[in-house]
């Protein structure tokens, strides 16, 4: 009992409140489940109502509290909005995730402005405004908080067939370490979690045979990962207690993929 009590004190999420925008995806969808599970009560803010009804099952099952929040993370009304929301139902904001992401695997020489700034818009941009939105909420109400970016792989080494993902990527990293250092005397700790390959829908959508066939001879681990192997490193960088000395940092989960070369 009382390795279970320490480990309950060190990663104990009872009390708190967290926004995991993405929440209604693969990857966001499991983290969220992963706090509600440490006693947060989740918020998923996503687009589709019915994707967010699988993860709130899942949650209720484990005997954990949540609702579904729409937004928009292209429009900064849409984030103040959610903000408003969860101000009134929950009365707090402990815990930000911004998870939301779009990729495309169009060549370079192919690649239109117009999706260009869609990416851009939805990967970078949306990461900017939610991190002001909630940013000035946390500094006002000298709320201390934990914000964990969702980066990738590609955005410490560039993938191919993925450009602008990848810058996008790279810049939400660069962004997180200049908000930590930024906020680090507000006891707001800024965080990138990185994953590598998982089985989300986006990376479906772009990884044929072959493709996978590369990724696996350079993953020391030889597999894929399963979305609740990054639940431990969420309860990390999501906890007041086991995460409190930890902003600015790039937190990778990718079965070792970063670790090789040829």
């Amino acid at each position: 009992m009382q390795v279970a009590a320490f480990l309950k004190n060190l990663f104990d999420l009872s009390g708190k409140t967290a926004v995991v925008i993405g929440g209604t995806g693969e990857v966001c969808g499991a983290m969220a489940v992963g706090l509600a599970r440490a006693g947060a009560e989740v918020v998923l803010g996503g687009r589709i109502a019915e994707k967010a009804d699988k993860r709130l099952a899942e949650i209720e099952s484990h005997g954990g509290k949540g609702y579904f929040v729409p937004v928009d993370v292209t429009s900064r009304e849409s984030l103040h909005e959610l903000l408003d929301t969860v101000l009134k139902r929950s009365g707090k904001v402990d815990i930000l995730i911004n998870g939301a992401g779009i990729n495309v695997p169009t060549p370079f020489l192919e690649i239109t402005e117009e999706e260009y700034q869609r990416i851009m818009d939805t990967n970078l941009s949306a990461v900017f405004r939610a991190c002001q939105v909630f940013g000035q909420y946390f500094v006002d109400e000298c709320q201390p908080a934990s914000i964990i970016n969702v980066g990738s792989i590609s955005g410490l080494s560039p993938l191919s067939r993925v450009f602008t993902y990848s810058a996008s990527k790279a810049a939400v990293h660069n962004l997180s370490r200049n908000l930590a250092r930024e906020w680090a005397d507000n006891d707001i700790r800024v965080n990138t979690l990185v994953p590598g390959f998982f089985p989300a829908e986006q990376d479906r959508k772009v990884l044929d045979e072959s493709r996978l066939l590369d990724i696996l001879r350079q993953t020391p681990t030889s597999r894929f990962g399963n979305t609740e192997e990054l639940i431990g490193a969420t309860l990390l960088l999501a906890s007041s207690a086991a995460g409190s000395f930890i902003t600015g940092t790039e937190l990778v989960v990718d079965g070792g993929f970063e670790s090789m070369s040829i």
